[in-house]
C-alpha cells in the first residue's frame, strides 16, 4: 500500500513539472510580434520618443506672453521735518503698471521655430526607429540562419550515423578494412563539431535578440519563427530611388533642417527690431486729487546688437543645404549600394536552387550506394559527404546574405520594400 502510494506521488510530481515546463516554454515569435514587443520595450526607442515630448513643451515656452510690471512707488517722504514732526505730509503714493509689446510677430516665429524643432525632433525618432529595425532584423535573420543550419547540422550527422551503422556491419563481416572503418568514426567528430558551432551561434543570436527586446526569458525558452528562404521578385532600382527620396527620415530631417534656418533668420531680422514699452500710472499729488499718466518706452538703436545672430543664421540656412544635398546623395548611394549587394545575391542563389542542391543530393546517395557495394573508394564516399555538406551550408548561408541585403535595401529605402 504504502509502495503503490509512494509510486502515485512520483508519477504526479512528475506530470505536474512536465506542465510547468510546458507552460513556462514560449509559443515561438514572428517577425512582426518581434517588432511589436521591439517598438513596446526597446529602451532607445522609448528615450528617443521623450525627445519629441521635450521639444513640444518647449514649444509652449516659445509661445508665452511677456508678463506685465507693476510699479508701487511712495515719494515725497520727509524724515526730516521739524516741529510739528510730519514726515509723510507731502507723500505723493503712486501705481503703475507697464507691457512691452512684441513687434514684427516676434512671438508668432519663435512658436513657429519651435514646432519646426518638434518636427526635426519626430523625423530623427523615425530615423532611430529605422537603423534599430535594421539592428533587429540582422538578429532576427542571423537566429533563423542558426536555427537553419543546426538543422542541417543534426540531419547530416544523422545519415552519416546510419551510413556508420551499415558500415559497422560490413566491417563486422570483412567487406572493409579496420583503418576504413577507423577513418569512417573519425569523420563523426567533424558532424558533432558543427551542431557545437551551430548551437553556439544560435544562443549568441538570441541573446542579441533579448537585448533589443529588452526581454528577461531564458535562451532556452526563447524561440522566434518564419520563413528563411529568398525571393526573385525585386523591383526595379529607379522604383526603390524613388521611394527613398519620399520615405527616408533622415532626408526629411535635412529638408526641415532648412525651412527652420529660415524661420531662425527671419526671427533674428525680427529680434533686431525695437520694442515699445507702454505703461500708465496712477497717484495723488499734495492731497489733490488722483491723477492719470501715460508713457511709452522705448530703446535708441545707436548699435544694432543683433547683426552678429542675423549674419549667423544667414549662414546658417547656406550650411544646411549643403548638408541636405550630401543627405540626398547619401540616400542614392545608399540604395544603389544594397541593390547591388542584394542583385548579387540573387544571383548566386538561383542556380544552386535550381541546380546545385540536387545534383549534390545525387552524388551523394550515388556514391554513398557504390561504396556500399565495393564499387567506390573511400576517399570518393568521404568527399561526396564534404562536398554534400558544403554546398547545403553553403546555400544556407547565402540565404542569410540574401536576407541580410534585404534589410540593408529595406534600411536604404527607408520603409520594408522585401519582407
Amino acid at each position: 500500500m504504502i509502495q503503490r502510494f509512494f509510486r502515485t506521488s512520483v508519477a504526479v510530481a512528475g506530470l505536474v513539472c512536465a506542465l510547468v515546463r510546458v507552460g513556462s516554454a514560449q509559443a515561438p515569435l514572428t517577425w512582426e510580434q518581434v517588432q511589436q514587443k521591439f517598438d513596446a520595450a526597446n529602451p532607445t526607442l522609448r528615450a528617443g520618443q521623450l525627445n519629441i515630448d521635450e521639444s513640444k513643451a518647449q514649444e509652449i515656452t516659445a509661445f508665452l506672453r511677456p508678463n506685465p510690471e507693476m510699479n508701487l512707488s511712495l515719494d515725497q517722504i520727509n524724515p526730516f521735518s521739524t516741529h510739528p514732526y510730519r514726515p509723510f505730509s507731502y507723500l505723493q503714493p503712486g501705481l503703475g503698471v507697464s507691457y512691452l509689446y512684441e513687434r514684427l510677430h516676434k512671438r508668432d516665429l519663435r512658436k513657429e521655430s519651435a514646432e519646426k524643432a518638434t518636427s526635426i525632433a519626430t523625423s530623427t525618432q523615425e530615423d532611430l526607429h529605422r537603423t534599430l529595425t535594421y539592428t533587429l532584423r540582422n538578429a532576427f535573420v542571423q537566429t533563423l540562419q542558426a536555427k537553419a543550419v543546426l538543422a542541417l547540422a543534426k540531419e547530416n550527422l544523422e545519415y552519416y550515423d546510419k551510413l556508420l551503422d551499415v558500415n559497422r556491419v560490413r566491417f563486422k563481416a570483412g567487406d572493409i578494412a579496420e583503418v576504413d572503418m577507423d577513418r569512417l568514426e573519425l569523420q563523426r567528430i567533424q558532424y558533432l563539431s558543427d551542431i557545437q558551432n551551430a548551437t553556439v551561434s544560435l544562443r549568441t543570436a538570441k541573446i542579441t535578440l533579448l537585448q533589443m527586446l529588452n526581454d528577461r526569458t531564458p535562451v532556452d525558452s526563447f524561440d522566434i519563427t518564419g520563413p528563411y528562404d529568398f525571393t526573385d521578385k525585386i523591383d526595379t532600382l529607379e522604383n526603390f530611388r524613388t521611394i527613398a527620396l519620399a520615405t527616408r527620415p533622415d532626408l526629411r530631417e535635412a529638408i526641415q533642417t532648412v525651412d527652420k534656418a529660415q524661420t531662425d533668420y527671419r526671427l533674428a531680422e525680427a529680434n533686431g527690431s525695437t520694442d515699445p514699452t507702454f505703461g500708465i500710472d496712477f497717484g495723488r499729488q499734495n492731497g489733490d486729487p488722483t491723477y492719470v499718466g501715460f508713457s511709452v518706452d522705448f530703446p535708441l538703436r545707436i548699435f544694432d546688437r543683433n547683426q552678429g545672430e542675423k549674419l549667423r543664421t544667414k549662414l546658417d540656412i547656406t550650411r544646411t543645404e549643403r548638408l541636405r544635398d550630401a543627405t540626398q546623395a547619401q540616400v542614392f548611394s545608399d540604395v544603389d549600394s544594397a541593390y547591388v549587394t542584394l542583385m548579387g545575391t540573387l544571383n548566386l542563389l538561383q542556380p544552386y536552387k535550381s541546380t546545385y542542391l540536387a545534383r549534390a543530393v545525387k552524388v551523394r546517395e550515388t556514391i554513398s550506394f557504390s561504396y556500399q557495394h565495393g564499387q567506390a573508394s573511400l576517399l570518393d564516399f568521404l568527399n561526396a559527404q564534404s562536398d554534400y555538406r558544403s554546398i547545403q551550408l553553403n546555400y544556407l548561408n547565402l540565404v542569410g546574405s540574401f536576407l541580410s541585403a534585404a534589410s540593408q535595401l529595406n534600411l536604404a529605402v527607408g520603409k520594408e520594400v522585401i519582407p
